[in-house]
């Protein structure tokens, strides 16, 4: 149930914005009124998926920001990945149905910085077709 003082947190590539994206923003927002997008940086996306990004972080982020259904964007933090958490304070944390980086850990670290978040595994969305590892290659636009 939607709560009008609830923020929530999501995080990810987001190299060239498509409709799974799209969708993992609005089935985040039905957890809360303000939705916080992390963008992962190009360091972190290199050493997560080993290959950088189609396009850069700052594009990456411009692009987000762009989205009507995106609140606020920012870039993640380079070495302390949950810092960005400890500075918004969500309330959820939704996490994309297939994504493992910095999951693994998630609960734990949450616990250790006293932050109580609920998080929140969404389910996915013509994986199939819009995945980015998928599309990766295709000019991919709104």
């Amino acid at each position: 149930m939607k709560e009008k003082s609830k923020k929530v947190m999501v995080f990810g590539t987001f190299d060239g914005l498509h409709p799974g994206h799209e969708f993992v923003f609005r089935e985040a927002k039905k957890h809360g009124s303000k939705l916080i997008v992390v963008v992962a940086r190009d360091e972190t996306v290199k050493a997560v998926k080993g290959k950088p990004p189609r396009h850069d972080e700052k594009t990456r982020l411009e692009e987000v920001k762009n989205s009507p259904l995106v609140d606020i964007a920012v870039l993640g933090n380079p070495g302390d990945k949950y810092r960005v958490i400890e500075e918004f304070m969500p309330d959820v944390i939704c996490l994309g149905y297939d994504q493992q980086a910095f999951t693994d850990r998630l609960q734990e670290e949450l616990k250790r910085r006293s932050i109580n978040a609920e998080v929140v595994r969404l389910k996915p969305f013509m994986p199939h077709k819009y995945k980015s590892s998928i599309l990766n290659g295709k000019d991919i636009k709104k």
